[in-house]
């Protein structure tokens, strides 16, 4: 089983450990991507302030944020699973798992990243700033760098078993599982129910995501099929409801009443 994530767009910034290390990183066919990533953002962070936050995005309380990706290759790093905050990742919370949890998180997570393509929780990493919509002068779109260089990579992670595809739409964009592939893709959309109506809340669908995640972990099951998920999350108490095959994969709406 494979589980992408959607990275935070906030950050914990390390204040102590060793430097980014790009050849020690897990999915070492991306390091010539990651690398060419890294120029882009270093050199555009080291030149004009002003320039660098409006092609980033940033306001101008955010000159912080700039100055970080200045510093990227000699900045302390950290585990990608302590990096990483937020909603989902405060729900998931690596770091109270169970033994075995933390184990199998250690072999079935990964992350996309704007900046590094995938990591894994144990790669170490430092803070950095660069949405997965922003376009870098010289390699162009991050999306579609990534997009000629993931396929490969995720494919091997994923070799003969199931992936559990929950990145947002704007990083869903970087890879898009191949036809052949759909049968083994289950990705889920979470829906707020009151009063009998349904709507997509970004909290709850962050929340519930990071849960669902902490609880495949702690059962320690190995579903091969979209529908062998759904059946897991059902016995593990989640009301999930399970849609049509299609050559994207399967969708599975998991549906809740409060976080």
């Amino acid at each position: 089983m494979l589980i992408l994530l959607p990275p935070s767009e906030g950050k914990s910034v390390p204040t102590r450990g060793k430097p980014l290390d790009l050849a020690g990183l897990s999915l070492p066919g991306l390091t010539p991507a990651r690398e060419t990533v890294l120029d882009a953002l270093v050199e555009l962070c080291t030149g004009d302030p002003a320039v660098a936050a409006g092609t980033l995005g940033l306001g101008g309380t955010q000159a912080d944020l700039v100055a970080l990706n200045a510093r990227l290759r000699t900045a302390p790093t950290a585990r990608a699973d302590r990096i990483y905050s937020g909603v989902l990742y405060d729900a998931l919370d690596v770091a109270t798992l169970s033994v075995a949890a933390k184990r199998r998180a250690g072999s079935r997570l990964a992350v996309t990243s704007s900046l590094f393509g995938l990591v894994r929780p144990a790669d170490r990493i430092p803070a950095y700033r660069l949405s997965g919509d922003t376009t870098l002068p010289g390699p162009g779109p991050v999306a579609g760098v990534w997009r000629e260089a993931l396929g490969p990579t995720v494919t091997e992670a994923l070799g003969g078993g199931l992936l559990v595809d929950l990145r947002s739409s704007t990083y869903a964009a970087f890879w898009r599982p191949p036809a052949d592939l759909a049968p083994r893709v289950a990705t889920v959309r979470v829906l707020h129910e009151v009063n009998g109506k349904r709507q997509v809340v970004s909290h709850f669908n962050k929340a519930t995501k990071g849960r669902i995640v902490r609880a495949v972990l702690e059962d320690g099951g190995s579903p091969r099929t979209p529908g062998e998920l759904a059946d897991q999350l059902a016995d593990l108490g989640w009301k999930v409801e399970l849609g049509d095959d299609t050559r994207k994969g399967t969708q599975l709406d998991v549906v809740v009443s409060e976080v």
